[in-house]
């Protein structure tokens, strides 16, 4: 009997595995994962490998190496990191190729303290995609202003690139020219824009977070009822969004010229509220085209008993405007929570990153 991300592999949506670690992939469990359960990408910030390395599994060996060799935190960290995703890359590869492009992609993301820094961005961006050298690589830069000058100069570059951090729709709207702006300088460099691949990666479970509970602060049974409902209803608009945007004639004229569609990736789609369904920002968000990067969690969740109905977007976009509605006509102001999201987003990573830094400061002195 097909399984559920088998299912949900038909109808339309790549599945990514939100983790990576080096016993992950030195153990087989990556791989195992591509076999039995229809994982066909990664995605990795800096909280995962915080985690990862943290735990110090796998990477002994080449702490001990680092430290020998004097590098400080911030050199190990990117000598580490890069290691893995090369390596991720590597198990990818058959994916990659038989899919044009479009999946068996290993994100690695810039420093969270450059987000709105751009130059620094271009720069660390470019080194990234040096270092680890594989095509099917994706270089994640968050969707500050700052980053948005950043993805169309790196796009500019012939460079593939994972837009995260995305809350808003309006932002959407401007990930979405940055990227059609950065194939046109692509294609005006020579650059053969069909091997430049981008996902937007839009964020679900924290709206519905912040949301919640400005609704309970507000209290009143029409508040209370919206509960649960902006993080899908938010992210179907998005695809409404990347729909009209790539049936425009600027976005047609790329694609005739060989362009790739940005997809639209959700992200964020572990549930955090213990009283809804563990699989709802998967099943609830199935269409064509998308990708969702999930927690290992929401994977075995969704493998386990998720419950695949088809397409859960496109007839939804009435509704869920009028869900966005009624949550503004209750008292919240949708966007300043999206601002707050984005501000706590960045800091977030920012933490992740100092926790990181600190973990492998503390590897490297055990290590002499």
């Amino acid at each position: 009997m097909s399984t559920p991300t088998a299912q949900l592999s038909a109808a339309g949506v790549s599945i990514w595995l939100d983790d990576l670690s080096r016993s992950r992939i030195s153990s087989g469990n990556l791989q195992q994962l591509i076999d039995e359960k229809n994982v066909v990408g990664v995605t990795t910030n800096p909280t995962i490998f915080a985690a990862a390395i943290g735990k110090g599994e796998g990477y002994a060996e080449k702490v001990a190496a680092l430290a020998a060799a004097g590098k400080s935190a911030t050199e190990a960290i990117f000598e580490l990191t890069t290691a893995d995703v090369a390596d991720a890359s590597d198990i990818f590869r058959p994916i990659y190729d038989a899919t044009g492009g479009f999946d068996g992609r290993v994100s690695i993301e810039v420093e969270p303290g450059l987000a709105n820094d751009a130059a620094g961005t271009i720069a660390q961006a470019e080194q990234l995609w040096n270092k680890v050298g594989k095509e099917n690589a994706l270089i994640k830069i968050p969707a500050t202003k700052a980053g948005l000058e950043a993805i169309a100069a790196v796009i500019g570059k012939g460079i593939s690139v994972n837009v995260t951090l995305i809350f808003s729709l309006e932002r959407y709207r401007e990930v979405i020219n940055a990227y059609l702006t950065g194939l046109e300088t692509a294609k005006a460099a020579g650059h053969d824009i069909s091997k430049i691949h981008s996902v937007a990666s839009f964020f679900v479970s924290r709206v519905d977070t912040e949301i919640d509970k400005r609704l309970t602060a507000i209290g009143t049974d029409a508040a209370l009822a919206l509960k649960s409902k902006a993080g899908v209803a938010n992210a179907q608009l998005a695809y409404q969004v990347f729909e009209q945007e790539f049936q425009t004639e600027r976005a047609a004229g790329l694609l005739a010229a060989g362009a790739n569609k940005q997809r639209p990736l959700w992200a964020s789609t572990g549930v955090k509220d213990p009283a809804l369904p563990d699989t709802l920002y998967v099943t609830g968000l199935v269409a064509e085209g998308i990708v969702n990067t999930m927690p290992e969690k929401t994977l075995e969740a969704t493998f386990d008993h998720g419950v695949v109905e088809g397409d859960t977007i496109t007839g939804a976009y009435a509704e869920a405007a009028a869900v966005l509605d009624a949550i503004a006509n209750a008292g919240v102001d949708y966007n300043d929570v999206v601002a707050l999201l984005e501000t706590e987003g960045v800091d977030k990573f920012i933490a992740s990153w100092n926790e990181l830094v600190e973990g492998v400061e503390a590897a490297l002195e055990a290590s002499k």
